[in-house]
């Protein structure tokens, strides 16, 4: 725990908040925060004229998500023509720099010609109006920019969309070369996908360091829910996407994403400032996430690999994680710290692109 106190304090440098992440509710929050932080500004101007009617940050900051399938409903064809462009767009959310490192270096291990960052610097050459054959290779129009910016700007502050727990075929986390990768010394974790949590361990110890949610009021007419078997593991990446977001909401006494994002505004945060021209951004905010990283993986420990098959019949490797009993409570603060980071770092590029 004292190794973990010390990363997140190395972590403030760059966000420093009052003391008093991302599933839809953590896109949403990171939204939210940039909407209001852009008000009255010419950035505002310039967003509301590629947003629909009705549209705002907060409101598309799951649509690159939505993309995937349906669960947001019917697929529109803004969607379809976007996924039939982008045959690969589900590879742009992410990249996988081994955790231990400190930047994000062009195609070193882990790193792609399309990957998040590269993405980020092709959305933000196009909304300033640079976009070519070579800056914007995927042929993103302004709104696919503005509305992959809007995400991905989160995706880059979520701690295993940029460090990846690469593990030994002896045991252990270790830094590989692409080498050992394909001789099979060393396995990818599918940004953490494939590290598996005791959710029912998980969810005792939660119950006792983090604040009960609020109760939601149902109708009285409200069937039923059918009961379902218990979960009893958790993908290491679910749980900072979602569960650590839910902490970080419940901490401060959030019920919504709008509401969390007014409340940390209100805290006044501090964030460190990026320099240089925006389109070189997206490499600040990958090492600034890898420190977070760090964290994450900070007395993580991975078991002895075993082997699951999908339900399209693909075998695929898995560990199981132990981690401290007191997990929540410090990546929960980091889960707080790194929306305001994708909020503040969204309003920020945006008023640069647009000043």
């Amino acid at each position: 725990m004292k190794k973990l106190a010390c990363i997140l304090a190395l972590s403030s440098a760059f966000v420093s908040i009052n003391a008093h992440a991302w599933g839809n509710d953590g896109h949403r929050a990171v939204g939210a925060i940039a909407d209001q932080l852009i008000k009255g500004s010419n950035a505002e101007k310039q967003v509301q004229a590629l947003l629909l009617p009705g549209e705002s940050l907060a409101g598309v900051a799951s649509w690159a998500d939505c993309v995937k399938g349906t669960y947001c409903g019917p697929q529109t064809e803004e969607m379809v023509a976007y996924t039939t462009a982008n045959p690969l767009h589900s590879e742009y959310h992410y990249t996988d720099v081994p955790f231990q490192l400190s930047h994000y270096e062009d195609k070193a291990v882990g790193t792609h010609g399309h990957d998040i960052v590269q993405t980020l610097k092709q959305c933000i050459a196009v909304l300033q109006g640079k976009g070519d054959a070579t800056t914007n290779p995927h042929n993103f129009t302004p709104r696919q920019a503005l509305l992959m910016l809007t995400h991905l700007t989160g995706d880059i502050a979520q701690p295993l969309h940029v460090g990846e727990g690469y593990v030994a075929k002896s045991g252990g986390f270790m830094v590989p070369t692409q080498k050992q990768l394909d001789d099979k010394e060393a396995f990818g974790t599918s940004g953490g996908n494939n590290l598996q949590l005791d959710d029912i361990k998980l969810t005792a110890k939660s119950s006792a360091l983090i604040p009960a949610g609020p109760v939601e009021d149902k109708p009285a007419s409200t069937p039923a829910t059918p009961a379902r078997p218990a979960q009893t593991t958790r993908a290491f990446h679910s749980y900072w996407d979602t569960t650590v977001v839910n902490y970080a909401f419940r901490r401060i006494g959030a019920r919504t994403p709008e509401q969390f994002a007014q409340m940390v505004i209100d805290g006044k945060p501090v964030i460190a400032p990026n320099s240089g021209d925006p389109v070189t951004w997206p490499y600040q905010w990958a090492d600034q996430t890898l420190t977070v990283a760090k964290l994450a993986y900070t007395d993580v420990v991975p078991g002895a690999m075993a082997q699951q098959t999908s339900k399209k019949g693909e075998v695929y490797n898995v560990w199981p994680l132990a981690i401290p009993d007191n997990y929540p409570v410090p990546s929960s603060a980091a889960a707080k710290a790194q929306l305001i980071q994708g909020g503040y770092h969204l309003a920020a590029v945006l008023k640069a692109i647009w000043p």
